[in-house]
């Protein structure tokens, strides 16, 4: 321990290592029947900024026979060092080696995050593929969304838990305290719902049918979350509202996997809100779902949320508003405490497409709701849009350019004159196929096509109070890969890792000659997972996995899309997808 001790006078944040933050937990790992690490594979500030982790480390924790320890990915000089000094990757909480625990759980919330899971567990002082370790080494668990197609990092993972975690987690570790060895363990982990084990699977081929929770407001919720040392990424106190979304946007996988919508009640939400303020000090309060004003008691419970953060100086954050159930009465609330920059998400640049993509807002909806925003004072507006949906054309991208003029002459007709401190930020990501959805079947844009869009944004956006952000196109298409891929790509995928590639969403990170040798090298190719229209009677390599709701559906809707045709929200009518 000395050893450790002493490198952490080496790096860079040490903080990111040391633990012992408010309200984290304490235990004696020899006391307890399961020692848990949740592992998120990213540096420690965005680790701590994600509310899945808090969940589960809440969980677990209030089990007496259960403790869980965090772990996280470290920094280059972090890694660089504990492989000099020989020193296996640490939980942050007693010090305790990864190799040591029973259980080691990854979140999968992002593609380009794998190759940073190969890297701590080969840390850990583990094989990174499940076949290699033995009896005596932990059992290696991932859950999150991209767990729906587990198989592109299977080879690497001894079990997935897909669905909904608090509950299954629980479950889980009953299950190992009571096996007779691992693969014990393993065997009869198979028969629970959201559980996929690719060794029982191989053997025995079943159907995974994903984990939920019905009743979201009888789940335990973090009152006392962990406070960092270090400015994370979301410093506030966070209280998930809702999960699940009834809107149907087809591009968006997180909308048919959490389905069907199960709301906390407004009296959980403010005495949550009320002792996560009082056990953390956050100057920040922030509502957490997919579509915050889609609560069903949206208006009258930010009211009295302010109330509350009135009182103590707290502001309010509401992320994922969408424009046309938007309440400025709300707005004009929360800019008595601070006033923040408005984000909105069009998707797409013309009614024609947002009709493709069922996004149900218009042009009215977007310059009503900009107008009112900034009668109401706000100088920063951020758009969100996708480039390379389905069916797109170059009016599509004109339409992104015109909707940009508008607001800018919107803000001219409200003031009366220029305004040089109005900006408008237009960001446009790369639309990626993702499982489970209307367009799982549907080619990706290479590239070139990528490319070619982001140069024609550039040169028709206006440039005066206007700031353009788009992703990499290379970065898309490791994503596509990973996202769609099967068995194969786990080779593509140890490859790339062995030639050094990690953190791959940072763009400064991003080792696209060594992915680009590694490609070559196994013969993965973009063209075979990304470039291609796939046939409904395809067999596609998350098939096993049941979302819930039906590939009849997705097919419909996929269908519909091609014609144009929107599909209503399902609060206002069941739209069969079989979720309920």
């Amino acid at each position: 321990m000395n050893k450790y001790n002493t490198i952490l006078k080496k790096v860079e944040k040490p903080a990111r290592y040391t633990g012992g933050e408010l309200n984290a937990v304490m235990k004696n790992p020899e006391k307890v029947k399961v020692h848990f690490a949740f592992a998120f594979p990213d540096l420690y500030e965005i680790g701590m900024s994600f509310t899945g982790m808090q969940i589960i480390y809440n969980i677990l924790n209030k089990h007496q026979d259960f403790y869980c320890e965090r772990a996280f990915a470290p920094a280059k000089d972090m890694e660089k060092l504990l492989r000099a000094e020989g020193i296996p990757l640490f939980s942050i909480e007693t010090s305790t080696p990864l190799k040591e625990f029973d259980m080691i759980g990854f979140t999968l919330q992002y593609e380009l995050s794998y190759t940073n899971i190969l890297n701590m567990i080969d840390l850990s002082g583990l094989p990174v593929r499940s076949k290699d370790r033995t009896e005596d080494m932990p059992v290696i668990i991932a859950g999150g969304p991209c767990a729906f197609n587990p198989e592109p990092i299977a080879p690497f993972i001894d079990l997935f838990l897909v669905g909904d975690g608090e509950e299954a987690v629980v479950s889980l570790c009953e299950l190992y305290s009571e096996s007779a060895s691992k693969a014990d363990f393993l065997k009869q982990a198979a028969k629970l719902d959201g559980i996929y084990v690719p060794a029982v699977y191989d053997e025995t081929p079943y159907t995974v049918k994903k984990s939920l929770i019905r009743n979201l407001d009888k789940q335990p919720y973090p009152e006392s979350p962990i406070v960092p040392y270090i400015e994370s990424v979301h410093d506030r106190a966070v209280i998930e509202t809702f999960r699940g979304c009834t809107r149907g946007c087809r591009f968006c996988q997180a909308g048919i996997i959490y389905r069907p919508v199960r709301e906390r009640r407004p009296q959980t939400i403010k005495k949550l809100a009320v002792e996560q303020l009082k056990n953390t000090g956050h100057e920040e309060l922030s509502l957490l779902s997919l579509s915050t004003s889609d609560y069903s008691k949206f208006e009258p419970l930010v009211m009295d949320l302010m109330s509350i953060c009135e009182d103590k100086h707290v502001s309010l954050s509401l992320p994922s508003l969408r424009l046309d159930s938007f309440s400025f009465k709300v707005l004009q609330e929360i800019q008595k405490v601070r006033k923040s920059g408005l984000t909105f998400a069009p998707e797409a640049g013309t009614q024609r497409l947002r009709d493709v993509v069922n996004k149900s807002i218009t042009d009215d909806d977007i310059y009503d709701a900009v107008r009112q925003a900034i009668s109401l004072g706000w100088n920063q507006i951020k758009l969100y849009f996708m480039i390379g949906l389905p069916t797109e054309t170059n009016e599509d991208l004109d339409g992104i350019a015109t909707i940009a003029k508008n607001i800018l002459a919107i803000n001219e007709e409200v003031y009366g004159r220029k305004n040089s401190r109005f900006n408008v930020t237009i960001s446009v990501s790369n639309f990626v196929p993702k499982p489970h959805t209307p367009f799982q079947w549907v080619a990706q844009n290479t590239p070139e096509e990528f490319n070619a869009k982001h140069n024609y944004l550039s040169n028709i956006l206006p440039k005066r109070n206007i700031k353009y952000q788009y992703h990499d196109s290379f970065e898309s298409i490791l994503e596509g890969i990973f996202a769609r891929g099967d068995r194969r790509v786990a080779d593509l995928l140890e490859t790339a890792w062995k030639k050094g590639c990690l953190f791959d969403g940072w763009s400064e990170h991003l080792n696209k000659p060594a992915w680009r040798e590694a490609m070559e090298e196994t013969g993965i190719t973009a063209a075979e997972y990304c470039h291609r229209v796939r046939s409904y009677e395809e067999s596609l390599p998350w098939d096993m996995i049941d979302s819930r709701v039906s590939k009849k559906y997705l097919i419909s809707e996929s269908k519909k899309a091609l014609e144009g045709q929107p599909t209503g929200d399902c609060r206002r009518g069941c739209t069969g997808c079989g979720i309920c």
